[in-house]
Formats: structure tokens, C-alpha cells, sequence
């Protein structure tokens, strides 16, 4: 079970409340949850590292990603206007390492709660 340490109160913001648990599942390997929250279209550019295109390719990450899983998840800010949002924090994996992390995130539209694309910037600690 992933220890969830969420800050941020996304009060009645809809959004908000969905970036929280976008991460929560990311945190804890809930491949399903995320690729509900994504659009076909998904573009996911890891920065310095790689470019995931596509829901194929998400989910084949995802999978891949289920190795290791957090065993906690920080969640410092999230923030959410029009069409983008942004999450940041901090996970601690089963095996140790520690990684500090910044999403940005493109929604389908305004009204639009599938992401169509996400920036991640990730930095080992």
C-alpha cells in the first residue's frame, strides 16, 4: 500500500481533485485509471529522457513502469486553469530511490477531463 501525503485542497476544483488522483494511481500502478484519463492521442514527453505517442505506447509504458512500484507519494502543489494543470511532489519507490517530479498537463478542452498530453520532469534525489 502506497502512503499518499496530499497537500494540496482542490476544495471545488473538479480537475484538481482528478490530478490528485491521476497521481495517486500513477503512484500506486493503477495502469487502468490512468489510461481512462488519457485520450487516444496521448502524447507524454518524459524530458531528457523519451516521447511516448499514443495509447498503445502509454500503456505499454505503464506496464512496463509496474515494476517498481512507490511505496510513498508527495504531493506538494496541483493547479488547474482552463485547459492545463500542473502537479508536483515527490515519491519514494519500493526499492529506495527517491525522485522529485513536476507534471504539466494539456486537457482535451476546457470541459475535457481526458489529458492529452503531459511534460514530466523527473530528477533523482
Amino acid at each position: 500500500m502506497t502512503k499518499i501525503i496530499a497537500s494540496p485542497n482542490c476544495g471545488n476544483s473538479p480537475k484538481m481533485e482528478f490530478l490528485k488522483q491521476f497521481n495517486i494511481a500513477f503512484a500506486e500502478g493503477n495502469v487502468e485509471f490512468l489510461i481512462e484519463g488519457v485520450t487516444e492521442g496521448i502524447v507524454w514527453n518524459v524530458i531528457g529522457d523519451k516521447k511516448i505517442e499514443g495509447i498503445e505506447a502509454f500503456t505499454a509504458e505503464l506496464e512496463r513502469m509496474q515494476a517498481v512500484k512507490a511505496s510513498e507519494l508527495k504531493l506538494n502543489q496541483i493547479l488547474s486553469h482552463g485547459k492545463e494543470g500542473a502537479a508536483n511532489g515527490m515519491m519514494i519507490m519500493e526499492n529506495g530511490n527517491k525522485y522529485a517530479f513536476s507534471d504539466f498537463y494539456v486537457f482535451q478542452s476546457t470541459k475535457g477531463e481526458k489529458i492529452k498530453t503531459i511534460t514530466s520532469y523527473c530528477i533523482k534525489l
